[in-house]
């Protein structure tokens, strides 16, 4: 079974409306046929529709919640009420689960511009990062908790604060980057090739950058050398040379003007060539 199907990859045909319809109150409508006893095992009691994101389904096992899936994820696994899992498939289905939400921020990220894979790789580990400190903060919060309360004599509150259960998905760590990785690559959300042509048209477009440094911060984004050569082609450092000198002429005395070209990656002798073409027009 693909558990890492998401709603946007399911064939129409195998959507089951049974769990994307809304209905009152926002549950998810279910058949009251599989409600059976649960007999110590861990049985799916409530299915309801994401309040924040309608495509998601909230799972409730034992009447707790406990995850979401994407409606996607949701067909594949057969999830609805009454159904009992075994421990196996419950982490299956959380593993699913914090992929689903890793997945879709990281989607969100690249949709609102173009992005490297050298880039992507660096925001999903900043995010794991971030998470991990947002834990450790949160076991801080607890320990000073506990020790607050016994420090009052509440003996008894401390200890089931002791015992509470950290959040879940916050203390389990899955590492989704290259599967991540691996799937907006191949959905096209994420191209190094389009990601550089679109920097290079960007990048100081009326203001004019050398070849030098525009490679250099390419190559800080994580582009090869292959597709920096390719969309620097047809590049040429005498024109970005003349748009500096157009806006700067004013502002800077000739040497002045010569030493920040140098600065921007231009060579010395490149800009010493144009400026001598431009002062002889």
């Amino acid at each position: 079974m693909e558990i890492f199907r998401l709603k946007d990859e399911i064939p129409e045909e195998n959507k089951s409306p049974r769990l994307i319809k809304p209905v009152k109150g926002g549950l998810i409508e279910r058949s009251t046929t599989d409600r059976v006893e649960n007999g110590g095992g861990l049985k799916i009691t409530d299915l309801k529709q994401g309040a924040k994101n309608p495509n998601r389904v909230n799972v409730f096992v034992d009447g707790k919640y406990s995850f979401s899936l994407d409606v996607a994820q949701a067909v594949d696994f057969g999830v609805k009420v009454g159904r009992v899992l075994s421990e196996t498939e419950l982490e299956e289905m959380r593993r699913a689960s914090e992929f689903g939400k890793a997945y879709q921020r990281a989607l969100e990220w690249v949709l609102v511009r173009p992005r490297s894979v050298g880039e992507l790789r660096d925001y999903l580990k900043r995010r794991g990062m971030r998470n991990e400190a947002e834990e450790r903060k949160r076991e801080w919060q607890k320990e000073r908790e506990i020790a607050d309360l016994i420090a009052k004599g509440e003996d008894a509150n401390a200890r089931r604060v002791s015992k509470r259960k950290p959040r879940r998905g916050a203390s389990q760590k899955y590492d989704f980057t290259d599967l991540i990785v691996e799937r907006l690559c191949e959905r096209g959300y994420v191209d190094d090739r389009k990601f550089a042509a679109w920097y290079v048209e960007n990048r100081f477009v009326k203001k004019g950058v050398s070849r030098k440094r525009l490679r250099m911060e390419l190559i800080k984004k994580g582009v090869g050398q292959d597709v920096i050569e390719e969309v620097l082609g047809g590049r040429v450092d005498e024109e970005e040379i003349k748009k500096i000198i157009a806006r700067k002429r004013a502002k800077y005395t000739q040497e002045k003007l010569i030493a920040y070209l140098c600065r921007q990656g231009f060579s010395y002798d490149l800009v010493r060539q144009v400026m001598q073409e431009e002062t002889d027009k």
